[in-house]
């Protein structure tokens, strides 16, 4: 509902601390903000802005800096809003900002409205104060706004007089989709951000900035303790094993289906159509060899004739080809597809886990880590899956399984602390809107000792329970379920528990054999809210062991031959975890759907846009 809105029309309106804007000048690096807040409106078409050189104040009157975006000409709403005093300090200054209008309204019969602007730095929206006079409110949707704080604005912050200078911009009249709070729309991942919803809006930009914060927490956290940061292959020919099915690459199909498309391009050929083609190609092929054969003739009639003389042979392979079958296929080899045609000559997948590569480097290296995205093709709708999510993977060598379990809590201790730190404002928000023990959950796994138990103990302590019926029952042997990985840590422990040494059934051929026989080395950090959110373990060194393992589990030792020339060649005890970065988002925001923890989540029948 809303149109361009040039500054010509602007001259007369006045903002406040949530506004956007952008003026088009050279401002001065730092911006000194007057109790006057002195601007002069230069000549010039848009209308630039020009502060004018405040009189040097004396200590007394000392008025505060308020610094400027980098590479934008706007102060940064965080830095207005986030001010001890709210804002209030910067009554009568002179300040741009830059923004987008969540909300608005007339006030009563009064000449001006009220709009809610925010430009993603924070949660608070500034309220601009818009004259009525300029433009109708349900065309003032986006703008660029100058203005002077002044006391009592809404959402905690100064109000602001807009001076009506500045650029604004435009959208069509069409109503954007609105989702339901909580919930991403199937398709519009790209419109939830500026949704009109201020709920849904302020939910999805938190979650942007929570996701922001943990990632530079995760390579803060590695680069402190002297990682290197690893850039894995997304396409592997190692179908990661206990993963189940991998997303194959293959260019195969693509060049049938072109095949195919050209092949229909013809119609089917009659016995008739064969014999005038192969007569055609019969005196072709007899032109040229007299033109040839003549003195008389240039070379470019003689070039001519060959040339048709190929088309024809080329139409005729094709008609023959057609006449003698109805369908293209894929290239196959003793009647099985033949990758050795394939783009990369043999099959590909998209990469579920870095961890086989990023190994190659902690062998030389010693502390490496990756993080990036891992693709799953999981065949449900459910909110706990997702086909695209990212995975941080620490790998460390001359480390056993309690160096990773050490690292592991100490990595999610610093995090969460991370947060609490850095990001209080979003957190703040959604543990009102979404879940109110989202702080104090990050306060526990940030200050408590992790609970340590072997597998063993946590099925027998599973069994006691007596209040309570899991609908999957508890055996010796089995994996934990999602409600047994939530309930050791909710409900007995009362804190974050790592439980490893599983069986060896349950775990792939790389995890290093225990002395027993019949464990291994492996590890599951259990948290609150979602259970399981980081599995490592200490890798198999033994190249003996780990061919006997493969052979074990039924699985072909060729594709493994270069993971296993890590073993061939030397190599040193080593360890290593993978966090899942959406399930950490989730633990940390209190949402219910894993998609709601990814700016664009893809799952089945869903990678659009």
């Amino acid at each position: 509902m809303s149109q361009e809105i040039m500054a010509k029309d602007l001259e007369n309106m006045t903002i406040n601390p949530s506004g956007n804007s952008v003026a088009e000048t050279n401002y001065p690096e730092k911006l000194m903000i007057t109790p006057s807040g002195n601007m002069v409106e230069s000549t010039g078409e848009h209308h630039h802005q020009e502060l004018t050189p405040p009189p040097t104040p004396t200590k007394a009157q000392q008025a505060p800096r308020v610094d400027w975006a980098n590479y934008s000409k706007r102060v940064v709403i965080k830095k207005i809003v986030g001010r001890p005093d709210g804002g209030a300090g910067l009554v009568g200054a002179a300040v741009t900002i830059g923004g987008w209008v969540k909300s608005g309204r007339e006030v009563g019969k009064t000449s001006f409205a009220f709009l809610d602007l925010n430009e993603g730095s924070c949660p608070p929206n500034v309220q601009a104060r818009v004259p009525l006079c300029l433009r109708s409110l349900m065309r003032l949707v986006v703008g660029n706004t100058n203005g002077n704080p002044t006391p009592g604005g809404g959402n905690g912050g100064a109000e602001e007089k807009t001076s009506g200078n500045g650029d604004h911009g435009s959208a069509t009249a069409e109503a954007a989709p609105n989702p339901t709070p909580g919930r991403t729309i199937a398709g519009q991942a790209h419109l939830q951000l500026n949704d009109g919803s201020c709920s849904t809006n302020l939910q999805f930009s938190s979650v942007a900035r929570i996701r922001n914060a943990l990632a530079y927490a995760t390579h803060t956290f590695y680069q402190n303790h002297g990682f290197l940061y690893v850039h894995t292959p997304i396409i592997t020919t190692s179908n990661f094993p206990s993963t189940g099915e991998a997303f194959q690459v293959t260019t195969l199909f693509s060049e049938a289906d072109k095949a195919e498309w050209e092949f229909r391009a013809l119609r089917q050929p009659t016995d008739a159509d064969l014999l005038d083609t192969r007569n055609a190609v019969t005196q072709k092929t007899k032109r040229v060899l007299d033109l040839k054969k003549s003195n008389k003739e240039s070379k470019a009639t003689i070039d001519a004739a060959i040339e048709d003389l190929q088309r024809s042979k080329e139409l005729l392979s094709k008609l023959e080809e057609k006449f003698r079958s109805k369908l293209v296929k894929v290239p196959e080899k003793d009647g099985r597809i033949d990758y050795s045609r394939d783009f990369f000559s043999r099959q590909a997948y998209l990469t579920v886990s870095g961890q086989f590569h990023v190994e190659s480097y902690a062998c030389a290296l010693s502390s490496v880590y990756t993080f990036g995205p891992t693709f799953r093709p999981e065949l449900s709708q459910s909110t706990r899956h997702l086909a695209e999510y990212w995975t941080v993977e620490p790998e460390i060598a001359f480390a056993d399984l309690e160096d990773g379990m050490n690292c592991a809590e100490d990595y999610l201790k610093f995090i969460c602390q991370w947060l609490l730190d850095n990001c209080i404002d979003d957190m703040k928000f959604m543990s009102k809107q979404f879940d109110k023990n989202a702080i104090d959950r990050l306060r526990q796994v940030a200050s408590t000792p992790f609970a340590r138990i072997t597998y063993n103990e946590a099925i027998e302590l599973l069994k006691k329970v007596p209040e309570r019926k899991f609908e999957i029952k508890v055996e010796m042997g089995m994996d934990l379920a999602p409600e047994h990985e939530r309930y050791l840590p909710e409900e007995i422990f009362k804190k974050p528990v790592i439980v490893y040494n599983y069986p060896k059934e349950n775990r792939p051929f790389y995890v290093r054999l225990n002395d027993d026989g019949k464990t291994v080395a492996s590890m599951e950090v259990l948290v609150p809210k979602i259970g399981g959110v980081i599995s490592g373990s200490q890798r198999e060194e033994r190249y003996e062991v780990i061919e006997k393992r493969i052979q074990e589990l039924g699985l072909s030792k060729e594709p493994y031959e270069w993971y296993l020339d890590l073993r061939r060649f030397g190599t040193v005890k080593h360890t290593g975890f993978g966090l899942g970065f959406e399930r950490t988002v989730l633990f940390a925001t209190g949402l219910d759907s894993i998609k709601d923890a990814i700016p664009f989540p893809r799952a089945q029948g869903r990678a659009h846009p």
